[in-house]
């Protein structure tokens, strides 16, 4: 699993016109399951986004974790994070997992940072063309890929 980490002031979800989630303070996760994800991916990487301290302290020093700010969390799928752009100009996303199962883990890897105590985890609607918004907070962008948390 690949996950896009953005700290927000606020995001939003948007699909045919309709709001369908949105989050004041908190991370904004663009979310990528690839094929031979496991629920294992899921449980390491939503261990380490729930508690990442990448939210200022009174000393503006990153050192707080959503956890401890009681942030919120937009979960949005993103098959597009397993693009392989090696060869051609096009990429191909051949190394994404099958809808099914994506959407399985996809699923659980939300349940599992509610899991870790994120108080409120919202959800974008997967498979769907959807309109992300947000206003990113620092910036602060951070990728992982639970494959590099498992070594």
């Amino acid at each position: 699993m690949k996950a896009v980490i953005q700290r927000v002031k606020n995001a939003s979800v948007t699909v045919e016109g309709q709001r369908i989630s949105a989050i004041g303070q908190g991370l904004l996760v663009l979310l990528g399951v690839a094929e031979g994800d496991t629920e294992r991916d899921a449980e390491v990487l939503a261990a380490k986004i729930a508690n990442l301290r990448i939210f200022s302290d009174e000393n503006d020093k990153m050192n707080l974790s959503l956890l401890t700010v009681g942030g919120e969390m937009l979960v949005v799928s993103q098959f597009t994070l397993c693009a392989d752009c090696r060869k051609g100009r096009r990429p191909d996303f051949f190394s994404a997992a099958k809808p099914e199962e994506a959407t399985r883990l996809y699923l659980y890897f939300c349940e599992r940072i509610k899991n870790e105590g994120v108080p409120s985890v919202k959800t974008g609607e997967f498979g769907a063309d959807m309109q992300v918004a947000l206003l990113n907070d620092g910036p602060v962008t951070i990728i992982i890929d639970s494959g590099d948390l498992k070594k």
